[in-house]
């Protein structure tokens, strides 16, 4: 898929790495629309990259505003042909303990924004790129989702985030394969350690020994590397299917 003059939808692209891939997309050339909660940070991203950005204010578990932004983005010249789904939240609790069971409504909260929002965003964005003029190879669009090292090697307390994660991971071959004879691919991310808003609250002594932990580079990955390789799985028509991590050879210990 050719990045220029194609629509693009980034979810959770106000900020991370969502926001490093918004920017990687539209300067290859693509219309990109920032779709995201945060207002202030999104807008702030659309008008510092001026033409060809847009900021929709995104709640990925609401159908309705999913659906605004994929109607927007669908107004680019090309169509929408690239939708990357960076939204999530985490949270940290054991599955039992001292202080009792593991709390049921911060658990359903984890899998309705992750896992459910990642899927009305593939649901949504891939229903529209149906309707698009297929590439000489047969091409509509392309949709890349965003896993987590935390699918495969979940920590201590990272049960809901683990579960939701992984479940990214179970539905990308699957939905592939549904999307397969209309021309529409879909991949997953799966990032290690990445200096995102979430590690930049933490000391920097805790940050620099997250980063000591990956074996090479021994560092935190850079959101841009991971615009990188998204923008790679936008162009490289034969990724379908797959899960690529991006870690650095990193496993995660239990805690």
């Amino acid at each position: 898929m050719q990045i220029p003059g194609s629509g693009a939808l980034v979810a959770g692209g106000a900020s991370g790495l969502g926001e490093a891939t918004a920017r990687r997309l539209h300067a290859d050339g693509a219309h990109v629309v920032i779709a995201d909660l945060n207002e202030e940070g999104g807008r702030g991203v659309a008008d510092e990259l001026g033409e060809r950005a847009t900021f929709v204010r995104v709640d990925v578990t609401d159908p309705d505003t999913v659906e605004a932004a994929v109607a927007i983005a669908g107004g680019a010249p090309g169509g929408l042909r690239i939708s990357v789904c960076c939204a999530g939240i985490g949270w940290g609790e054991k599955v039992a303990g001292s202080r009792g069971p593991h709390a049921l409504e911060p658990f359903e909260k984890v899998i309705a924004v992750n896992l459910i929002g990642t899927f009305n965003v593939l649901r949504l964005a891939s229903a529209a790129m149906l309707g698009n003029q297929p590439t000489d190879s047969g091409e509509r669009g392309v949709c890349i989702n965003t896993a987590s090292v935390a699918a495969y090697e979940g920590q201590i307390g990272q049960i809901a985030y683990s579960a939701s994660k992984g479940a990214i991971v179970g539905m990308t071959l699957p939905a592939a394969r549904d999307l397969a004879t209309a021309g529409v691919r879909v991949c997953a991310i799966a990032p290690g350690l990445f200096d995102t808003p979430l590690l930049a609250s933490l000391p920097e002594p805790t940050r620099e020994a997250l980063g000591t932990a990956v074996p090479f580079p021994s560092r935190l990955g850079r959101p841009a590397e991971f615009a990188e390789l998204a923008a790679h799985m936008v162009e490289n028509e034969m990724l379908n299917g797959v899960v690529i991590r991006l870690d650095g050879a990193l496993r995660m210990s239990p805690k």
